[in-house]
């Protein structure tokens, strides 16, 4: 006998193998909407056994639920703010560990500035980061239009593509900038 999804309530927070921590906005017979960070709503079919329950929802589970949309709300905004971290630790290229990154101006008599390169790569990690909070802001935002969000991506596909440069940062591929050519 299968695991089925009976047991989950609107506004339960749920983690997928795959895709990671989401809150369910809605439930039918046969489907579980999920709301993701990296990737949107995605149904989820109740027979699917990955899909767990890190916190339940509301109490009516199994009656008819009741979308309380403030509790929806709060818990999508709880599950933002954790996912603003990293699901794995994020990684400096073994090439750069120790080094530092020195700045020269081009005036010989004024000073130059030596940082260590793992305190400029976090500051690149964390603008990673808030972009992808961002982008789920901008995806879950009521009040935008489809062509408003549309055109606010673009904008931060095209600093993804600006900050390409710092690839050489990171050990793994999987955590690069990707601009509008890697999609």
């Amino acid at each position: 006998m299968s695991n089925e999804l009976y047991d989950i309530g609107i506004g339960a927070r749920v983690k997928h193998p795959t895709m990671g921590v989401g809150v369910v906005y809605a439930i039918d017979p046969r489907t579980v909407h999920v709301f993701f960070r990296e990737h949107g709503e995605q149904p989820i079919a109740r027979s699917f056994e990955g899909l767990v329950t890190i916190a339940p929802g509301p109490d009516n589970v199994g009656e008819e639920a009741v979308l309380d949309v403030d509790a929806v709300k709060d818990a999508l905004r709880e599950v933002l703010e954790e996912m603003a971290l990293p699901d794995r630790p994020v990684d400096l290229a073994r090439r750069y560990e120790g080094g530092s990154l020195e700045m020269h101006p081009r005036d010989p008599a004024l000073k130059s500035r030596s940082l260590p390169i793992e305190e400029f790569f976090h500051k690149i990690v964390m603008i990673r980061d808030r972009f992808r909070v961002l982008e789920q802001k901008i995806n879950a935002h009521d009040k935008l239009s489809e062509a408003d969000k549309v055109e606010l991506q673009q904008y931060i596909t095209r600093c993804y593509g600006t900050l390409t440069t710092f690839n050489v940062l990171f050990e793994e591929k999987e955590d690069h900038f990707v601009g509008q050519r890697g999609e």
